[in-house]
């Protein structure tokens, strides 16, 4: 048997091929060593990656399939699982077989280091995706609408980027991570001042998922923020809110739990939406009605009760009143403003596509300078903003419509045209 150098005798691939016909007839010279062995590295990578991204990858896929969890695998995919791993895998096979090649145990401990740390990035990258999966199947499901986790996953994400770097540089110092945290330790005052908006934000976070506070599609307002419209995504640093004119307002979420916002959810949820605007009367049109006028409104269907009772009751207070009735100023009239409240409130109670179960009143407010407040008060039945804006735009449509039956008229400041059309009759009679 043909004795072997030194240099070989003792090399990893001398031992890992065993003693046979090929280990005996190595080549002396360190090229052909380094070109041997980087063939054996080689076909074991390429081996060790195909075995990964074939056979496991498959495995894992049907094995998902099997337990009815489609979306998981299809996820895992998306995010590169997969293939991180299968890229991982090679470069720990390299790294546990670097002695393959006949080089210093110095270089080839350095090379080792670098190749573990290689493959540790690859395996923290793949754990990354796998948060991202269970985001993405999560976001899909159901209890998405009402919890968000992302903000949770974002924080496991960078709880396992330090241990990433805290063990890659562990590795390369050849130390051991142990050390690194205890010098974490004595830096917890800067490291809690460089993570403060992320405390803040975790803790906000917390609080508003256990309180049920906020929700990815609630409409909320809040003008400090310059952010009115619905909340399409909640993250971990920022909640982004959808304006209306398509816009998108960023908003930290320590500040949602800090400073007051309005939240309309509560109102779709209610299935009302409240309708609550003031119709502004002329205080000159305002007046008692005649008889003849009393006769002529009680061919309204919606009026016809109401005026019978009044009549009623004011003919039985009057008459109470004896002789003192006789005069006008004593005796209680009918005013066209009391009977446009009896028939706005009157029309509303005949409307379906209003809340009949939920508040629904017409009142007169103080009257002002701009004419008498007369305010409808009520709600829709349907929350959808086009619909209730319909609904709305009906409601006032027939009551102001309505108002010259009743002799009476809107409130509207002159303008130049007014004085001009004025200036111009004064005119033309002189």
């Amino acid at each position: 048997m043909r004795e072997l150098p030194q240099h070989i005798e003792q090399s990893l691939l001398v031992r890992w091929m065993g003693d046979n016909w090929l280990s005996q007839n190595m080549p002396d010279a360190i090229w052909a060593q380094v070109l041997l062995g980087l063939a054996v590295l080689t076909i074991l990578v390429v081996v060790a990656g195909w075995i990964t991204s074939r056979v496991l990858a498959k495995i894992t896929r049907r094995a998902l399939t099997a337990v009815g969890r489609d979306d998981w695998s299809v996820a895992l995919s998306r995010r590169r699982v997969f293939r991180n791993i299968s890229y991982a895998v090679p470069m720990l096979v390299i790294m546990s077989n670097i002695g393959l090649l006949p080089i210093d145990e110095r270089y080839a401990a350095l090379l080792a280091r670098i190749f573990l740390s290689a493959g540790f990035v690859f395996l923290f990258m793949a754990a990354n995706g796998i948060l991202s999966a269970w985001q993405d199947t999560y976001d899909a499901s159901t209890r998405a609408q009402t919890r968000s986790i992302k903000g949770y996953l974002e924080l496991g994400k960078i709880v396992v980027w330090i241990v990433c770097v805290i063990l890659i540089i562990s590795i390369l110092v050849n130390r051991s991570p142990l050390l690194m945290l205890s010098g974490l330790g004595a830096l917890s005052a800067v490291l809690l001042l460089v993570f403060k908006d992320t405390l803040l934000s975790l803790v906000a976070s917390a609080q508003m998922t256990s309180n049920d506070m906020l929700r990815i599609g609630d409409w909320i307002d809040m003008p400090q923020a310059g952010a009115d419209g619905f909340v399409i995504d909640m993250a971990l640093h920022t909640v982004k809110v959808q304006n209306w004119d398509k816009t998108v307002t960023t908003i930290p979420t320590y500040k949602l739990f800090s400073e007051s916002y309005r939240n309309w959810r509560y109102m779709f949820e209610s299935g009302g939406r409240r309708i609550k605007r003031t119709l502004r009367l002329d205080a000159s049109t305002v007046r008692f009605l005649t008889e003849d006028e009393i006769r002529a409104l009680s061919r309204f269907a919606l009026l016809k009760d109401y005026l019978a009772g009044k009549q009623q009751e004011l003919e039985s207070s009057n008459q109470a009143l004896g002789l003192m009735g006789e005069l006008q100023g004593n005796r209680r009239r009918l005013t066209n403003i009391g009977t446009f409240r009896a028939y706005a409130l009157a029309y509303l109670r005949t409307q379906r596509e209003l809340h009949q179960d939920m508040l629904m009143i017409v009142r007169m407010m103080e009257p002002e300078s701009q004419g008498i407040p007369v305010e409808i008060y009520c709600f829709a039945n349907n929350t959808a903003w086009v619909e209730y804006e319909r609904i709305q735009g009906n409601i006032f449509d027939h009551l102001l419509a309505i108002l010259p039956e009743l002799s009476l008229r809107l409130y509207q400041a002159p303008s130049g045209a007014d004085f001009s059309r004025r200036w111009d009759s004064a005119t033309a009679h002189d």
